[in-house]
């Protein structure tokens, strides 16, 4: 439904009709019609949508279960932070797309890499020792931190030419994404680690300090659960730029609708963040068309009330 939406709404808006026949039009090889080609692009932008949206999501339960933390979210070890630096950084000395996302990538995998030097030995031990997840989150806001900081020198010394689409990127925009084989790749590989995954999460949960007794290999769990919400963190920023409050809210609002098990939360959040992602950015495109809004400003206008009424029932409940 999201993906119908999505080509359905724009600066030109199509029915129903017009849809199902520009994508018979399409699947024929031909694009002939103004109403095909609309389809195409929104299609498309709205695939990079919906993986992105999925992968925060994703990123967002594997976050919360490595650090036993409910607050926490895709960006909170600083991986963004270092695809932020090595995106601004090819933005400021090359002008091809793909080299800003393929430094994006690599700034944000260095930073995990280092992570885990600094960390490995929290995250590599058989029982999570106590206070071993503030340290890790620690060690990552101090990352982000520097990260920050060489993001305002970059952002300082750019050209005025160049600024705006630093500061578009830095906020999350999906105007110049294109398909993509890799996030999804990442995206499938995660899902199916997670959902092979699931039943140790939910031991995890409940009995944490028990884990091993139960049969579960903590080490390896927790070593997994961080590489691959690194490369998740690192292929949604480097798609589409530091998108906030996806990985935080969708997690929090699927637990409310189908409970805290992993075997169904895992899917759902995935679906509901891809789809959430596609809604978000289609009123990024329309709701000031001809002009289109990053799509992070309308991901945060949604997520801060929607994250404090959750914070409020979390209170009650509590």
């Amino acid at each position: 439904m999201s993906m119908v939406i999505t080509c359905m709404f724009g600066s030109v808006t199509l029915s129903l009709s017009e849809i199902a026949d520009a994508l018979s039009e399409l699947i024929q090889g031909s694009s002939s019609t103004m109403a095909s080609t609309l389809v195409e692009l929104r299609f498309s932008r709205g695939l990079s949508a919906f993986v992105t949206g999925a992968t925060l999501a994703l990123a967002g339960v594997m976050m919360q279960a490595l650090l036993r933390n409910p607050l926490a979210d895709p960006y909170v070890l600083g991986v963004s932070g270092g695809a932020a630096v090595g995106a601004l950084g090819a933005m400021l000395l090359f002008s091809l797309s793909w080299m800003i996302d393929v430094a994006a990538f690599c700034g944000a995998m260095a930073i995990s890499f280092l992570l885990y030097a600094l960390a490995r030995r929290d995250l590599r031990g058989a029982v999570q020792a106590e206070g071993s997840a503030p340290l890790l989150l620690l060690t990552g806001v101090i990352l982000a931190a520097g990260c920050s900081a060489v993001v305002s020198l970059i952002l300082s010394i750019a050209p005025d030419n160049r600024l705006r689409g630093m500061v578009f990127w830095l906020i999350g925009d999906l105007s110049g994404t294109q398909f993509r084989w890799l996030p999804w790749i990442v995206l499938i590989a995660a899902l199916l680690f997670s959902t092979r995954a699931a039943r140790a999460i939910n031991v995890i949960a409940m009995h944490a300090e028990a884990a091993v007794t139960l049969g579960i290999d903590v080490a390896r769990f927790r070593l997994g659960l961080f590489v691959f919400a690194a490369l998740l963190t690192a292929s949604a920023v480097s798609n589409a730029g530091s998108i906030s409050f996806v990985g935080l809210i969708i997690p929090h609002a699927c637990r409310f609708m189908l409970g805290p098990d992993h075997r169904l939360l895992l899917p759902a959040v995935t679906l509901v963040g891809g789809s959430f992602l596609v809604l978000a950015d289609t009123l990024a495109r329309t709701v000031v068309a001809p002009l289109q809004l990053p799509v992070g400003v309308i991901t945060a206008m949604i997520g801060v009330p929607v994250f404090l009424l959750q914070l409020h029932q979390i209170r009650r409940r509590g």
